[in-house]
């Protein structure tokens, strides 16, 4: 495994982080505790989960996840042997099951935090995160902004900031971050730490071959502020494994089971996929591992969250650490991308 320091932390994390969202959904609590089991046995030292999670969200399955994570810490005694992150959900997309009103309040901060602490059976987080602003955002395969969103939004930055610090002081979280931000936002953040508030270490966004579009303006602010970037969907939901090519419908797969995730399956991202198949083929790498190699090797890119739902599908993916690109590989990825950048959204 290799390792990073996420920036502006004391915390030492492998460049693969275990994500965790199918867990209680379409993984059972022993598939969790397996994963987790081989994931440390490999290295990985980075958890992210989220109190929403299993994912597809319902009010049946939501905080399952972390009650996984919870149980398998109590079983194996190995808090101190990983970085655990969590996230509280942000305002709308019918959530409302998990607290009303949602948003990132005191109050709401409070209740998030202590149920996250309680499901998990820990004391603190190591990294504490926004799932996605209170700010309407065009995030979760919405391409454009859309400028009449934004008309009652009262800016609490600075608020949200004082109420977290207090949970940094309790001891009860070590780091704030992001996710789902945007460069307006991340530089909003920083405004408020440069009057001596906290600093978002991080954010979590979606990146993959499909959709790079955080290359486009916010990576610069990763760069001059020293902020951590923490990958998510490098797999673009299992379509850069190639097993949704030529109309496939794996039994049991994300997008199979769950047709609504359809944002990285449009025509435009298929043709791209084939595209990145034939590049995998042709220099003997799988597609899977060759899209998540191409992530983890990013310059801005701290650590990428790679999922699983089978073991097979995990213990390829962790191997993908192994695979280092040529230039002559990311030149000819460079080439589809200008021909066919961000087909998804």
């Amino acid at each position: 495994m290799k390792y990073t320091n996420l920036p502006n932390t004391d915390l030492k994390v492998s460049k693969l982080c275990l994500g965790s969202m199918t867990w209680g959904r379409q993984n059972t609590e022993a598939e969790g505790h397996t994963q987790l089991d081989y994931a440390l046995d490999k290295g990985i030292n980075f958890i992210d989960t989220a109190e929403m999670y299993a994912v597809p969200y319902s009010d049946e399955t939501q905080g399952s996840t972390e009650r996984i994570i919870g149980s398998w810490l109590s079983r194996s005694g190995k808090r101190d042997k990983i970085v655990l992150t969590s996230k509280i959900a942000g305002p709308s997309r019918g959530f409302k099951f998990i607290r009303n009103p949602l948003n990132f309040s005191k109050e709401a901060l409070d209740d998030a935090l202590y149920k996250s602490l309680k499901r998990l059976q820990t004391d603190y987080l190591d990294l504490y995160q926004l799932h996605w602003p209170e700010r309407k955002v065009n995030v979760f395969g919405q391409r454009d902004y859309d400028h009449s969103g934004n008309t009652e939004w009262e800016d609490n930055i600075g608020t949200i900031l004082d109420s977290l610090e207090t949970f940094v002081k309790d001891g009860k979280i070590r780091y704030v971050g992001l996710s789902n931000e945007t460069p307006f936002g991340l530089m909003r953040y920083m405004e408020e730490h440069r009057k001596g508030k906290l600093k978002m270490v991080s954010t979590q966004n979606s990146y993959n071959l499909l959709q790079r579009r955080d290359e486009i303006g916010l990576t610069e602010v990763l760069q001059m502020e020293n902020i951590g970037y923490l990958a998510y969907s490098p797999l673009a939901f299992g379509v850069l494994s190639g097993k949704y090519l030529n109309a496939a419908r794996p039994e049991n797969a994300r997008v199979t089971l769950f047709p609504n995730y359809n944002r990285y399956s449009s025509s435009g991202s298929l043709k791209a996929t084939e595209k990145y198949q034939a590049i995998a083929q042709k220099h003997g790498l799988s597609l899977a591992q060759m899209a998540l190699a191409f992530v983890t090797g990013r310059p801005f890119v701290t650590s990428n969250i790679i999922g699983a739902t089978s073991l097979d599908q995990l213990k390829e993916n962790i191997a993908s650490i192994e695979v280092t690109l040529s230039e002559e590989i990311l030149k000819e990825i460079d080439k589809v991308h200008k021909e066919m950048p961000n087909p998804a959204p």
